[in-house]
């Protein structure tokens, strides 16, 4: 079985984990970090009765008693990176689903987990089926010149735009190889009565962030060519939904060589 280490164990992801590893035959539960809930059993906060294992407050703390070999980072993106780093070096293989790292957070961490010799695989999203939007995404890329995403979370979600909205505009830039083209061109924001209107924009792409009470986890990406629209569209109903990816990760990260790997497709 492998030993796992869960970061933000009391959050709303991260008791979805507890019972996902609870539960699986390969993984074990052996840590878990929290700091709103510390002292508490990690099962109980869960709702799946006690395990035994207190969460802990100090994630250096749970480092050194826990012989973890894979850590699953959930906590808040003022915290990521340096969780990370802590996790490199005790060489614990990081899988993480915490959004709000850069490219150039992500290219420094490539760096240091390549000379940690360990392997940190950074999933914006963990549900197959948004694994398969941003992949027909790509494809749709190559024929239309025009696209926006625009995607929907809870109030609650702190990064804007979504990691997964971040993963879909780099992969479609790559699959087009150019810049989409600018809707409006270069004037477009000057004539806007409300700067900001047309969202933020990646290689052409304007991406819409919504944070409304109501959702969960929705994507939509938009096509336009003379005459007709293309729409790809992901909508997360429950956060179960993310567990066969998260608990495939904890399986299949040793296997990758060191260095960040970006997507959970790096495991399909």
């Amino acid at each position: 079985m492998i030993p796992v280490l869960l970061l933000g164990a009391a959050g709303r992801m991260g008791r979805e984990v507890v019972k996902a590893v609870h539960h699986d035959s390969q993984t074990q539960l052996v840590a878990a970090v929290g700091k709103g809930s510390a002292g508490r059993d990690a099962g109980e906060v869960a709702g799946i009765g006690p395990l035994g294992l207190l969460i802990e407050n100090d994630l250096d703390a749970a480092i050194q008693n826990s012989g973890a070999r894979v850590a699953v980072d959930f906590s808040l993106p003022s915290v990521v990176g340096s969780n990370i780093r802590a996790l490199l070096r005790a060489k614990i293989a990081p899988v993480v689903g915490t959004t709000g790292l850069s490219q150039s957070d992500l290219d420094a961490l490539d760096i240091e987990a390549k000379a940690a010799g360990v392997p940190v695989l950074v999933a914006p999203n963990f549900a197959i089926g948004a694994i398969l939007m941003m992949r027909f995404a790509a494809e749709a890329s190559k024929y239309f010149e025009m696209a926006e995403i625009i995607e929907y979370h809870h109030e609650k979600k702190l990064d804007a735009p979504s990691g997964t909205a971040f993963k879909t505009a780099v992969v479609m830039h790559a699959a087009r190889g150019e810049d989409f083209a600018r809707v409006g061109g270069d004037t477009e924001q000057h004539n806007s009565t409300a700067i900001g209107a047309r969202g933020g924009e990646m290689g052409g792409i304007s991406i819409h962030s919504v944070r409304l009470p109501g959702f969960l986890a929705h994507q939509e990406v938009i096509f336009g060519l003379a005459g007709q629209t293309l729409n790809i569209r992901h909508d997360t109903i429950t956060r179960e939904c993310y567990m066969p990816g998260v608990l495939l990760a904890i399986q299949k990260i040793g296997e990758l060589p060191s260095g960040v790997h970006f997507g959970l497709e790096t495991v399909l």
